[in-house]
């Protein structure tokens, strides 16, 4: 009779690590890679929202004093927290161009 014990338990790890790295708001789970509308469907309105320009670079060149751009674009930045109370951490979420790209614990909430 084959062991089972340890491909079961690394599984649940696997399973267990997903779901660490994703945010939860209420039953629903949001992920990295998640829409802006889809987290706002999920969790509401965050209780801090940010939106600011940046610029991305493909390849940047220091040659003799100037410093040269290959490509660039424009980026939308919004960056959102929302408190979820006392009880519960504070969440941080960066979406660029409408895509989330981090989600960071900020401490409890008020």
């Amino acid at each position: 009779m084959k062991n089972y014990t340890l491909p079961v338990l690394l599984l649940l790890f696997v399973i267990g690590i997903n779901d660490a790295l994703a945010l939860r708001c209420g039953n629903r789970i949001i992920r990295i890679g998640d829409h802006k509308t889809d987290v706002l469907q999920k969790c509401g309105e965050p209780d801090y929202a940010e939106t600011r320009l940046g610029v991305e670079g493909s390849r940047l060149r220091h040659n003799r004093g100037v410093l040269e751009i290959e490509s660039y674009e424009q980026v939308v930045i919004d960056e959102w927290v929302y408190n979820f109370g006392p009880r519960k951490l504070k969440q941080f979420l960066l979406f660029e161009n409408s895509v989330l790209k981090e989600t960071r614990n900020l401490g409890y909430g008020d």
